[in-house]
């Protein structure tokens, strides 16, 4: 419990404090002029995607069931008709969860922004930005559940291959925008 009260007052802190200094000094985010090298030279529907993530994590938790929904019928994955079923489940239960959270976050972002750069005072959004971080919390919390149930479902084996194909798509990625900022593991 108190770990969450310092996250989320943490990530309050930190959000109040780049809104109010980029209203301040009136610093634009446009493709090339804030976030690491990716962003300057990737301007595809996945840059704005990766800005709308419900996640409080946004980068490095393997995205499983979105994976499994890509290698569905991969014979070297030799997923079994339970394992599919029990997948299925997995993926309609996270989904529906993260799907009922993700237009709430979105508001609410776009709330806090507009209020910061109409020049409301930090302290008067605090209470707004907690309940941001809650909800990126609960959505991550959700993200963090469906892992560990996948891995359940799936073997060692299965997990590695996953683990295999995305690193080989990160560095095909890094490769392709010769990105520096991220690193695949």
């Amino acid at each position: 419990m108190i770990k969450q009260k310092t996250l989320v007052s943490m990530s309050a802190s930190v959000l109040v404090l780049v809104t109010a200094l980029s209203a301040q000094t009136g610093m634009k985010c446009q493709a090339g002029k804030c976030g690491g090298a990716m962003f300057k030279t990737m301007k595809t529907h996945k840059e704005h995607k990766r800005k709308s993530s419900p996640f409080l994590i946004k980068h490095g938790l393997p995205h499983f069931t979105k994976m499994l929904m890509k290698s569905w019928d991969d014979p070297q994955l030799k997923l079994t008709k339970v394992q599919k079923n029990k997948l299925l489940e997995i993926r309609k239960m996270t989904m529906g969860s993260v799907m009922k959270l993700k237009p709430e976050i979105i508001t609410l972002r776009k709330e806090i922004v507009q209020a910061s750069k109409s020049g409301t005072k930090p302290n008067t959004l605090k209470s707004r930005v907690g309940k941001l971080a809650q909800l990126e919390a609960k959505a991550t919390m959700t993200h963090l559940e469906c892992i560990e149930e996948t891995k359940a479902v799936l073997s060692k084996e299965q997990v590695a291959y996953l683990m295999q194909k995305q690193k080989q798509k990160m560095a095909s990625c890094h490769q392709k925008y010769k990105c520096k900022g991220m690193k695949s593991k």
